[in-house]
């Protein structure tokens, strides 16, 4: 009954009909229920099981572990932060430190149920939103030239999503994905014509449109405001000191400090949890004796305003020479640094952290990534790429000042010595890697150019992570230019293997 039905409005949408202006939109509904019926008439027959649009929805299967984990974190987050309730926020940051403990707290009075029905009343209007607006452009374009509907934007739709605040307001989601579709897209040509990854496109908008909107204190909830007096009800009744206050400051936030705190200043906060097991510690421990004149302090076991003294006081009084006004931002790295506090690499991994909606798993990519290879949909070449040219570049960052500079490269900038495989963990980075880098018509086509292009892409992210001082978040610019630059190496690695084919045939005649 439903084929009749569609077949009904399929005549109706032939030339010359009523619905005719509207063909594209009734064969976009047949084909989404049905196979689209088309045959080729002549050489050369290919006989294959994905289409363009099984294409597509095996890219948005391998997205759903992303969703989901966006749905509970979302909702989590919301549900804490915005309690006004600092023995809340105390047992959740508590239970942080053990996957265990995690799961008690979220089994505790049913609160999963809240969750999950908080991290849907904040994901869900956003993904119909998306749709909606999305979906409204790609068929007009379709309409006006006449050419079926591209199942491209059940990809694009829901990566917008996944790579947002929570808090983003709906009119600017959809002023954002309707430039984004407009100007990376459909001026091009439509799908298939694109020479930048459209998701990220219309995220690169929003960004540059309207940065307050897109960075700062924007990742939690879905009223700003709300979290904001959540947290100052929490800090007042905690009493809590600025060093160990309630915020919402995600971890690439902590990352990005000042270059004028120093390694050495990191380690040496560090060294009251850790002891002499930094890198720069016969730095700090010469310094300290000149500082401690009086033989009271003993290095690892400084009390606060000790450790502050000590790190803030002159260098030709012993001290490290940081600026008071830096002190706050070298206690949250070195905490971040050294897995201090609730700085645990296993809910970085899980996704118990702050950041875009659907980002903060680096599980649920690895899920999705190992979907997309074994289907063949996703290139592990790039992948992989990607991968190894930001871990090799932050290895890079991190061991050669220690390796060509004096004092173990105690005074490098601390970012430089920042863990290289905590950047897989941190930011949007693992999902750049699988989702968005490996969009088939933005990166290249070539196997070698596939491995030059994810290196590229990695390299820059981390570059721009660790020297860029106004923008601790690198893989979407990364990836932009990758896109920019991907038909120049494809260009170039085309032509390096036809000389190599060419030499080959030149040896054997």
């Amino acid at each position: 009954m439903l084929r009749r039905f569609l077949d009904y409005q399929l005549h109706l949408a032939e030339k010359g009909k009523p619905l005719h202006p509207f063909q594209p939109l009734i064969e976009a509904g047949d084909t989404f229920l049905y196979e689209a019926p088309i045959n080729t008439h002549r050489n050369p027959h290919i006989r294959d099981a994905i289409d363009v649009k099984r294409w597509m929805i095996i890219v948005v299967i391998a997205l759903i572990p992303c969703l989901i984990a966006a749905i509970w974190n979302t909702g989590l987050q919301n549900f804490v932060y915005s309690s006004g309730d600092f023995r809340l926020m105390n047992e959740y940051l508590a239970s942080s430190d053990s996957l265990i403990s995690y799961i008690d707290f979220a089994l505790k009075d049913n609160r999963y149920l809240t969750i999950l029905k908080e991290g849907l009343y904040l994901v869900l209007p956003l993904t119909i939103l998306a749709y909606a607006v999305g979906g409204f452009w790609e068929a007009l374009f379709a309409c006006i030239r006449r050419h079926p509907i591209s199942e491209g934007f059940l990809v694009t739709g829901i990566l917008y999503v996944l790579i947002l605040p929570p808090t983003i307001p709906y009119w600017m989601a959809a002023v954002g994905v309707s430039v984004g579709i407009i100007f990376s897209k459909e001026v091009f040509g439509g799908s298939g014509m694109n020479i930048v990854n459209p998701a990220l496109a219309c995220r690169a908008f929003l960004f540059f449109a309207y940065p307050g909107r897109m960075s700062g204190d924007v990742w939690v909830g879905g009223d700003p405001t709300t979290v904001r007096e959540s947290l100052l009800k929490m800090n007042q009744e905690a009493n809590t000191s600025v060093l160990d206050g309630y915020s919402q400051a995600t971890r690439l936030a902590r990352f990005n400090i000042p270059t004028d705190v120093k390694r050495i200043h990191v380690d040496a906060i560090a060294t009251n949890n850790v002891g002499s097991d930094v890198g720069t510690f016969p730095t700090i421990e010469k310094h300290f004796q000149q500082w401690n004149t009086q033989g009271e302090a003993v290095l690892g076991q400084l009390n606060q305003e000790q450790m502050r003294s000590f790190v803030t006081s002159p260098l030709n009084e012993g001290g490290l020479g940081l600026s008071s006004g830096y002190f706050e931002d070298a206690y949250h790295f070195s905490a971040l640094n050294y897995d201090l506090g609730h700085n645990n690499d296993w809910g970085f991994f899980l996704g118990n952290q702050l950041g875009c909606i659907g980002e903060t798993s680096t599980l649920a990519c690895i899920l999705g990534a190992l979907f997309l290879i074994w289907t063949g949909v996703g290139s592990w070449r790039t992948m992989l790429g990607m991968t190894l040219g930001a871990f090799l570049t932050a290895l890079a960052f991190q061991y050669l000042p220690s390796v060509l500079g004096a004092d173990q490269g105690a005074w490098y900038a601390a970012q430089m010595g920042f863990p290289a495989y905590k950047h897989l963990l941190l930011g949007g980075l693992a999902f750049g890697i699988v989702f968005m880098a490996t969009d088939p018509v933005s990166s290249p086509t070539m196997n070698l150019a596939k491995w030059i292009y994810g290196a590229f892409c990695g390299l820059v992210t981390i570059v721009i992570r660790c020297i860029n001082p106004a923008y601790p978040e690198g893989v979407m610019l990364a990836i932009l230019m990758g896109n920019v630059f991907a038909p120049l190496i494809d260009y170039y690695v085309i032509r390096y293997s036809r000389k190599r084919s060419l030499a080959r045939v030149r040896a054997t005649a």
